[in-house]
């Protein structure tokens, strides 16, 4: 599996139905367990970003296409990070000769 970060906003409309929100986040969580991911950790922030998802999919195609889902309600904008993991960091940093 691989790790994404997602770093997410509200739209207008998302804080207009802010309420609602978790109930959101629960469909989000359904959409990407049947495409065969997961969300590792999820937190509400302060600052640039309303929260940030820590999830993990099969591929960058499904990550992809979990993205434009959730976008699609129009509720949020997303940026998505590719996220290597130590070990992952280690062996490319390692190979540069």
């Amino acid at each position: 599996m691989t790790t994404y970060i997602l770093l997410l906003n509200w739209t207008d409309q998302g804080i207009k139905t802010v309420r609602e929100s978790p109930k959101r986040l629960d469909v989000a969580r359904k959409a990407l367990a049947d495409m065969g991911g997961s969300f590792k950790e999820f937190y509400m922030t302060m600052g640039e970003y309303d929260m940030v998802a820590v999830c993990e999919a099969p591929d960058d195609a499904v990550a992809a296409r979990f993205a434009l889902q959730i976008g699609a309600a129009g509720n949020i904008r997303s940026r998505t990070l590719k996220a290597f993991p130590e070990n992952a960091y280690r062996a490319v940093v390692g190979s540069l000769g």
